[in-house]
């Protein structure tokens, strides 16, 4: 499956009986998890079930709205339902007695009623669902091919974060010999210090022990050259990757804080490789906001 994005917009048009059409609308954006939200005409339950169902199979990650506007042609033939409206007629008029009102109910509030007019061409049992199930399918399709137009741009952008990554990283190992230099002329100025105030050996080594860990970032390098060429794999083999290319991120900036935290308080080749480190966790930020929106 190709890469997607979380952004989409898909909008399809309907016909029913020659008297009904309907406008189905599907709008994502990006979420955590698949977060769906329907906008559908009362007494739709069934239908709504059937679409979030639908929703399910096609789609993974997103916030989702879909929206289903019915419209009825013009000069349609309307009707009242009686039985509704007499019902609200006369539990006004019981309560205004009850309490002793002198008041009539408002027929333009009456009207207004969910389900108080009926039109006579509504769509029989089955046939609203069939129309707009057929229709999502294509408002689906539709949304998939912008979100994955999307999602091929943001893959583009990211290899090109990857690639610039890659260089500083290459770049830091050129001046790694130069530092390891630099830690070497202080441990000796460190031992030097504690011979000559008499330190006990043992005091000497723990002081060089610690010295010589944080000296190399060759271990630093490594990793972050390690999840770079994962991540690019990734991108290669598409499908949903958003949470993985997020989880990578994170690590890579991990590696890149150490790698600035080892090489801290040094001077000379050391500055260009805070200089290159400040760039990678750029890259790192300017990736993740791609990755926040893949899904």
């Amino acid at each position: 499956m190709p890469i997607r994005s979380m952004t989409g917009f898909a909008q399809v048009k309907g016909q029913l009986n020659g008297h009904i059409s309907f406008t189905l609308s599907l709008k994502s954006v990006n979420h955590r998890f698949l977060d769906l939200h329907f906008r559908m005409p009362t007494d739709s339950d069934i239908l709504e079930i059937k679409l979030r169902q639908l929703l399910k199979q096609k789609l993974a990650r997103g916030h989702v709205e879909l929206s289903l506007n019915l419209e009825r042609a013009s000069g349609e033939a309307w009707a009242i339902n009686r039985a509704l409206v007499s019902g609200y007629i006369q539990s006004f008029r019981a309560a205004a007695a009850e309490f002793s009102l002198a008041a009539e109910p408002d027929l333009n509030a009456v009207l207004r009623i969910p389900g108080a007019l009926e039109t006579t061409a509504m769509p029989a049992d089955g046939e609203l669902q069939t129309a707009v199930l057929s229709k999502a399918e294509e408002a689906l399709e539709r949304l998939n091919r912008m979100r994955e137009d999307e999602g091929r741009s943001a893959a583009a952008e990211l290899r090109r974060r990857m690639a610039h990554a890659q260089e500083a990283a290459t770049q830091v190992a050129t001046h790694r010999e130069a530092v390891l230099h630099g830690y070497v002329e202080r441990l000796k100025t460190r031992v030097q210090e504690l011979i000559g105030s008499q330190a006990e050996p043992e005091r000497v080594l723990q002081e060089a022990a610690l010295l010589v860990d944080r000296s190399d970032i060759q271990e630093e390098l490594v990793r972050l050259e390690a999840h770079i060429s994962h991540f690019l794999a990734l991108l290669d083999q598409g499908g949903e990757l958003g949470k993985k290319l997020d989880f990578l991120l994170q690590e890579m900036n991990r590696e890149a804080n150490t790698l600035l935290s080892k090489t801290s308080g040094l001077a000379g080749e050391a500055l260009n490789i805070t200089e290159m480190g400040l760039e990678i966790k750029t890259e790192i930020e300017k990736a993740r906001e791609q990755v926040q929106n893949i899904e």
